[in-house]
């Protein structure tokens, strides 16, 4: 099989599943993103490892569920633990494979090292776009709503942080096609991660009055583990009604656009080079964010489908179907790192836990795998274990200190009803509680003990 020039990751933060025109959102505009799906691969059931940036962005880079490599939250928690650049990884892989490697936005996998510790060659860091709002005149980002965010009155759409982004990127491109050797790449974007700081047009491009609801925004939350009514409390947003949330999932909408936009730029660049054929370009987020579903902000403490349901789109011209749809599951990060890996043709460490998705690259519909985990470990608010298995009718969510979660997403797909408790789902809930075991067990998971094996195999749980 072929290995491309090139693999072009475009990696953004935070953007839901069903924010992308092709996914279903009634108006959005996403037409790159769109373009992407049509002339590619789209990913329906891809999750995950996590749903928060460190964690998931480490099981990217080593290829490993967040138990086994041990970061199990972002800098700012109780029990910080980070990657060694010691521990394989997939950059590491492909520099024994002659591939160039060039990292440009956001890193957040290490609060002290950064990529060419782990194997890239070059690295331009988000934080140097504060220094070209500088150099060009530009005031700092307004920051005076905190996350709630709002309009960037200083600067055109040119001049955002995710166009000067794209800029970095298309300069190293430029640089790797002309040297003709094998390339990868790394955009990783802080858009659309909250606060939504946009320009115009794009900060009115979606008018809160034409902004519906979410699905979930109704979900009174009873039944549910409580945590989840404290977050809504912790972040001051209990009392919050639709018209609050509005302009904040507006701006959050354009900020999509904006970023969509660049992704054009960069799918112009490939054909203005010539390379359009040649090169795998892939689009993933690192997790979903709630903006408003469930009535909550950011992310934590929840395993809804809003943050860890995740985009995943592939093209490569000379090998993808145009228009193809992968429905098995997929988990982003971990499969991601083996995919680099077995692409460019270099071997995969055995260290690795994920599953290459060259099969599927290459036309083989064949699913990967017949259902998918996700694991939190608490953050900000403090430490808060749970552990997610997923399949096409169910989801079960083990809270280590509340209530467990069940949902039939076939006849409940928002969420809003916890079946965990309801007798006629006790077969369910005990085949997922062991099959959740089996995977703790496999992945050498420290929560292992008598006790937690009481819960889940002689269901001993609340």
């Amino acid at each position: 099989m072929p290995s491309p020039l090139g693999i072009i990751l475009i990696q953004t933060d935070q953007h839901r599943y069903d924010c992308m025109a092709h996914t279903g959102h009634p108006f959005l505009k996403t037409p790159n993103l769109d373009r992407l799906a049509a002339e590619g691969l789209s990913f329906e059931n891809t999750f995950c490892t996590s749903p928060m940036c460190v964690p998931t962005r480490t099981s990217q880079l080593c290829g490993q569920w967040t138990q086994q490599h041990g970061t199990l939250a972002n800098f700012d928690c109780e029990s910080p633990y980070f990657l060694s650049p010691d521990k394989p990884n997939f950059p590491k892989a492909l520099k024994r494979k002659d591939v160039s490697l060039d990292f440009v936005g956001r890193w957040h996998v290490h609060p002290e090292l950064i990529p060419t510790d782990f194997g890239f060659d070059t690295y331009v860091a988000n934080s140097e776009y504060h220094n070209y709002r500088k150099e060009i005149g530009v005031k700092p980002f307004p920051i005076e709503n905190g996350f709630i965010g709002n309009v960037d009155p200083y600067i055109t759409p040119d001049q955002s942080r995710v166009h000067w982004s794209a800029d970095q990127l298309i300069e190293k491109l430029r640089l790797r096609v002309k040297s003709g050797k094998p390339f990868y790449m790394n955009m990783d974007t802080h858009e659309p991660h909250l606060p939504n700081i946009v320009p115009e047009p794009y900060n009115s491009m979606y008018p809160p009055e034409k902004i519906k609801p979410w699905g979930s925004f109704s979900d009174s939350l009873e039944n549910k583990p409580y945590i989840q009514q404290q977050q809504l409390k912790s972040w001051e947003v209990d009392e919050w009604t639709w018209e609050n949330w509005a302009p904040i999932v507006g701006r959050y909408l354009g900020d999509i656009s904006l970023l969509d936009a660049q992704i054009g730029r960069i799918l112009n660049e490939l054909e203005s080079l010539g390379v359009a054929d040649d090169v795998l370009i892939i689009y993933t987020t690192d997790h979903g964010d709630m903006c408003g579903g469930h009535r909550m902000m950011d992310k934590h403490f929840v395993m809804y489908e809003d943050v860890v349901h995740i985009p995943l789109i592939m093209r490569w011209p000379k090998v993808i179907k145009a228009g193809s749809v992968h429905t098995g599951f997929v988990s982003n990060a971990i499969d991601l790192a083996a995919t680099f890996c077995d692409v460019m043709n270099a071997e995969i460490p055995e260290t690795f836990s994920g599953k290459s998705l060259k099969p599927v690259i290459f036309g083989d519909e064949t699913p990967i795998r017949n259902d998918i985990f996700c694991s939190y470990n608490g953050n900000q608010f403090g430490q808060y274990s749970q552990r997610m298995l997923r399949n096409e009718k169910w989801k079960y969510v083990w809270n280590a200190t509340s209530r467990d979660e069940l949902y039939n997403l076939e006849n409940d797909k928002f969420e809003l009803n916890n079946l965990a408790q309801d007798s006629s789902c006790k077969g369910i809930i005990s085949e997922m509680r062991k099959r959740l075991w089996e995977w703790m067990v496999e992945t050498d998971d420290r929560l292992q003990s008598f006790w937690i094996q009481n819960q889940l195999l002689k269901n001993k749980k609340i």
